[in-house]
């Protein structure tokens, strides 16, 4: 099954339309898309049985199908060629940090750049855990997964990378907008083989990411796994598995984005995300003038 964030309501996708869920479950479960991953074994139970009207689908209206996990992880260096690329070691362990859910946004999104920012794509496929817990067998793990959905890991290297401190993952890669996800959260039975997706990333029309998820390091199973071993895992938690190769901060000569800019970015089976780039000032300009015409509409209903 789809499951979606349509105007802010989880709904069942089907086809081209959609199935409001707390409509069709009269009630049993709400209309939040992030409280859908809370009850994930009912909810999974119900789903197939789910009847409804199928309302039309505006991809416009589409939000991040998890749109508030307790946690999101990131993966490093997941994939060789990346690895080779950034001139790193190959990891034994799986390197992790984290994305802050403010970074959230959906699957058409447009996103600010500042001036100066080092704005850098990373396509990825993301996981969408659905019964947690600690201790994951490596056997069991697909079993604790609700689905998956695409993401783009969006990174400023200017404030990932500052010194003196430490390299800064988390601040560097959660302002607004750099954490995309969608359009859809796909269950593993929707795909014949989860472990084996084409994944890629197009900069307008020119591919510089392409690759397989059969190529990941470390499987989603055993990320599920090891994550596990240390802390607990919960529904709707997030997982950003890694990127392959083709980033712009490795290139030669780099490449950043830029306004005017807009990604596409694909995972076979689960869909695309277009993620459309302006500069800070036109977004600011464009928050002055809704305030704007909001205090006119006010004056004039006043007076």
């Amino acid at each position: 099954m789809r499951i979606g964030n349509l105007g802010g309501r989880a709904v069942l996708v089907r086809g081209d339309g959609a199935i409001d869920i707390a409509t069709s479950s009269n009630g049993a479960f709400g209309p939040d898309p992030q409280q859908i991953y809370e009850s994930w074994p009912e909810f999974r139970l119900w789903a197939p049985r789910a009847k409804g009207v199928l309302a039309p689908v505006d991809p416009e209206r589409l939000g991040p199908p998890v749109p508030r996990p307790r946690q999101i992880f990131a993966i490093g260096f997941n994939y060789l060629d990346h690895s080779g690329e950034a001139g790193a070691e190959v990891p034994r362990h799986p390197t992790v940090f984290t994305k802050f859910s403010s970074s959230l946004t959906g699957p058409h999104a447009t996103v600010a750049l500042s001036s100066g920012m080092l704005a850098d794509w990373e396509a990825e496929l993301v996981v969408v855990i659905g019964t947690g817990g600690r201790n994951i067998p490596v056997q069991s793990a697909w079993e604790h997964v609700a689905g998956l959905t695409v993401g783009q890991d969006l990174s400023d290297r200017r404030l990932q990378m500052r010194k003196p401190a430490p390299p800064q993952y988390s601040l560097g890669k959660s302002w607004p907008g750099f954490g995309p996800i969608g359009p859809y959260v796909v269950t593993p039975d929707e795909l014949a083989d989860p472990d084996d997706l084409a994944i890629e990333c197009l900069l307008g029309e020119e591919r510089v990411q392409a690759s397989r998820t059969s190529k990941l390091l470390f499987p989603v199973p055993e990320l599920v796994a090891r994550l596990s071993q240390t802390l607990t895992l919960f529904g709707g938690d997030l997982i950003f598995t890694g990127t392959p190769s083709g980033v712009g901060a490795f290139r030669t000569p780099r490449r950043w984005l830029r306004p005017g800019d807009v990604l596409t970015s694909t995972v076979e089976g689960v869909g695309a995300i277009v993620t459309a780039f302006i500069s800070e000032d036109r977004e600011a300009g464009s928050r002055e003038r809704r305030v704007a015409g909001k205090a006119s509409a006010s004056g004039t209903e006043r007076e």
